[in-house]
């Protein structure tokens, strides 16, 4: 996977989401009690080592939506009547959980990402169906192992559509924004929050948000002003995320960031991530105004990397800072 700082600068290279959410540094009074209602006491929710790792569910929105969705030139898009469509066939299957399993298939098993993308479209996108086309299509995908996946996706089905597809790695939001406008590229696989937030481009304005249609709805006019037109989001996210061990869950008994809140009002979780966590509002201060949780203590760990993903699962903390569609989340 790629080195990312999610919760940094809102406009960095890699970030792909910005804060402005609640204010930093506030604790939450909520929580409390477990299922049934008793107030958990003395360490009832330690870290609990495993080597499974599963993301509790941001069931109140904390995060931005940080959603998969294809974004292509506008002069390709009208120029093309059958491209939106071939890209919006694989909006409507995505799924996270898929997109964890690619991955994992790409950077744990060691597989192509060319034969991972064809074993996806093959398995998930009626391509005989699909709207018919011509023309070259440049899709352009960042360097890190998710953004060629879905590149590669992209250009299968656009060649299944009768678009003479190709994949050309463009690097950076920095780069390939303008290669896209400029029409070097045609299409690219997005992340909608992130993109919301980079073309609207100012660090104090928040216009992205955890409604994906809401966010979509943000970003038709920006995408407009850009000479860019987005297809349809998809279920898979690639967003910042809370994890524990599977050992912690059953446990404890949580699958949810609520039910978190509720089962460990001791005070004796630990939280993991990077050193900016307890000032960032998509992070400590997030997690403590939005679902009342209470923290006996943070590490100074990586962002979603591998110090946090092993430090769970040594059972040094209780719950990490990871992205929602990370290989190692995958179920062994």
């Amino acid at each position: 996977m790629r080195a990312r700082t999610r919760i940094i600068a809102p406009l960095a290279l890699a970030a792909a989401l910005t804060a402005a959410c609640g204010e930093s540094g506030s604790s939450g009074t909520g929580g409390g009690g477990d299922a049934g209602g008793t107030a958990a006491s003395g360490d009832a929710c330690a870290p609990v080592a495993g080597d499974q790792l599963v993301v509790l569910e941001d069931d109140e929105g904390l995060q931005n939506a940080d959603n998969i969705i294809p974004a292509v030139t506008a002069t390709a898009a009208q120029a093309n009547p059958a491209l939106l469509p071939a890209l919006n066939a694989v909006s409507a299957e995505l799924t996270t959980d898929e997109l964890v399993e690619m991955n994992a298939a790409v950077d744990v098993q060691r597989q192509s990402a060319e034969d991972v993308a064809a074993a996806w479209v093959e398995e998930n996108v009626d391509t005989a169906g699909l709207e018919q086309g011509s023309g070259t299509v440049v899709v352009g995908g960042a360097n890190f192992t998710e953004s060629t996946i879905l590149a590669t996706i992209y250009a299968d089905v656009l060649t299944a559509a009768g678009f003479d597809a190709s994949v050309q790695e463009v690097g950076n939001r920095e780069l390939y924004l303008p290669a896209l406008q400029r029409g070097e590229i045609q299409v690219f696989p997005e992340y909608l929050s992130t993109v919301t937030e980079f073309i609207e481009g100012d660090e104090a304005t928040q216009v992205a948000s955890g409604d994906v249609d809401a966010t979509v709805e943000a970003l038709t006019p920006l995408a407009e002003g850009a000479g860019l037109v987005f297809g349809e989001p998809s279920e898979a996210a690639d967003q910042n995320a809370f994890a524990v061990t599977q050992a912690f869950a059953d446990e404890v008994g949580v699958s949810t960031l609520s039910e978190l809140a509720e089962a460990c009002g001791d005070g004796s979780l630990v939280l993991g991530g990077p050193g900016e966590c307890p000032e960032r509002p998509f992070c400590q201060p997030g997690l403590e105004e939005t679902y009342g949780l209470e923290f006996g203590s943070f590490r100074e760990l990586d962002t979603g990397g591998p110090l946090t993903k092993a430090a769970l699962q040594q059972g040094e903390i209780s719950l990490g800072l990871v992205f929602s569609s990370d290989g190692a989340l995958a179920q062994g």
